[in-house]
């Protein structure tokens, strides 16, 4: 999905306000977008006064100026030795850019520096950036790290654990008894949003229930894991099945990868439902008839919103004939069927890992008590798109 425009901006502007005057040809490699398009924004942003714009660069409203008068030592404020922070997020990934701008926001009103750092796709692309960072003197770091499966997200765990400055990881949760599992970090509780949706589902009289969910990240495999749990736990689900939404949900073959590109993962009692060859697109209508089942669950909202526009090409409407629950809601209220979605707390996230480490940083009583693994609990924002299961007709 193509990054909204102001959360482009407000990107340029945390890479220019940490470093100073910036190449506009920098911050397009950076953000990987055209010279041309870096160039209109910066020209929007010095027209709207919150950049101003040189010969090939972006300059900060206020640069620091010269003088002669002896500053006031500011020992005891955040950043007054000169070291940033380091956040670290990956390149096109609007979920969690949510949880950067909030991460973003504390900082910045504590007066702490940031060194702002997009990871591209490749797996491993974290560490050179944070290698980078710590070797240009930050002094803490932020990260959420992509881990599209369980082999990278482990790769990581050995250097991660060995960094020698405060660290708080953000929307991830390392598995338990690794290398990481006693650092910071600071998490949505995804068990707790996947009960919800199913529990709203439930309570609309559905009963034959499927998620399709995507594969490539810890977010993904925290929401099936958990569907398959509480599906499995609830007597009123008489079916339920796991499928991928998207043929792009997975990072590839793999021992990561579902059996057969997403085989279904059933309760006991249900007869197995078909593969699905992630080489093809889900076709959801057939699935929902052959399954039985009046209600789904889809991860993430592109996917969801996708999935709802060719159940509605099949003639399934939603949520007449199909109630759905979107998981992410980062644009779940913008199709044209808004949909109920599971939200989770992406920037107060950020907001929290910010405080957890600025307390890390602050030499303060307490500052290094013990490690905290933080869950935030996810809402439900109800749409419309999911309706009480109307009997049919004898």
């Amino acid at each position: 999905m193509r990054e909204p425009v102001e959360l482009r901006r407000q990107r340029i502007l945390s890479v220019v306000e940490s470093r100073g005057a910036v190449k506009v040809s920098v911050l397009a490699a950076e953000l990987d977008v055209s010279v041309v398009t870096i160039r209109r924004d910066v020209e929007e942003l010095t027209r709207a006064g919150r950049l101003r714009r040189g010969h090939g660069v972006a300059r900060p409203v206020r640069e620091a100026q010269p003088s002669t008068a002896v500053p006031a030592p500011r020992s005891e404020e955040p950043g007054a030795d000169g070291g940033a922070v380091a956040l670290v997020v990956p390149e096109r990934h609007s979920y969690l850019y949510e949880t950067l701008h909030g991460a973003r926001t504390v900082l910045e009103e504590s007066g702490m520096r940031i060194a702002l750092h997009i990871a591209p796709q490749p797996d491993g692309a974290e560490r050179p950036l944070v290698e980078r960072a710590l070797a240009d003197g930050a002094r803490g770091l932020l990260i959420a790290p992509r881990w599209r499966n369980a082999r990278s997200e482990e790769l990581d765990y050995g250097w991660l654990a060995d960094l020698r400055v405060p660290t708080v990881l953000m929307e991830r949760r390392p598995r338990p008894g690794s290398a990481l599992h006693a650092l910071d970090s600071v998490c949505s509780d995804h068990w707790y949003g996947t009960y919800l949706a199913v529990e709203h589902l439930v309570s609309l009289g559905h009963r034959r229930i499927v998620l399709a969910a995507r594969d490539d990240s810890p977010t993904a495999r925290s929401i099936r894991a958990a569907f398959t749990e509480i599906a499995a736990a609830r007597p009123e689900v008489e079916d339920w099945s796991v499928v991928l939404s998207s043929p792009k949900a997975v990072p590839g073959p793999g021992p990561d990868s579902p059996a057969a590109g997403g085989t279904a993962a059933v309760q006991a009692a249900a007869p197995p439902a078909p593969a699905t060859d992630d080489r093809t697109a889900l076709d959801l209508a057939a699935l929902l008839r052959e399954r039985g089942a009046t209600a789904a669950v889809l991860h993430g909202d592109v996917d969801a919103l996708m999935l709802v526009q060719r159940l509605a090409e099949s003639g399934v409407e939603v949520p007449r004939d199909c109630s759905v629950v979107a998981y992410d809601d980062v644009v779940a209220a913008l199709g044209s069927t808004p949909l109920t979605a599971v939200a989770p707390p992406k920037a107060e996230i950020g907001r929290a890992a910010a405080e957890l480490l600025l307390q890390r940083l602050s030499g303060a009583v307490g500052a290094s008590g013990p490690v905290r693994r933080t869950e935030l609990l996810p809402t439900l924002k109800v749409r419309g798109s999911a309706q009480v299961l109307t009997p049919p007709i004898e």
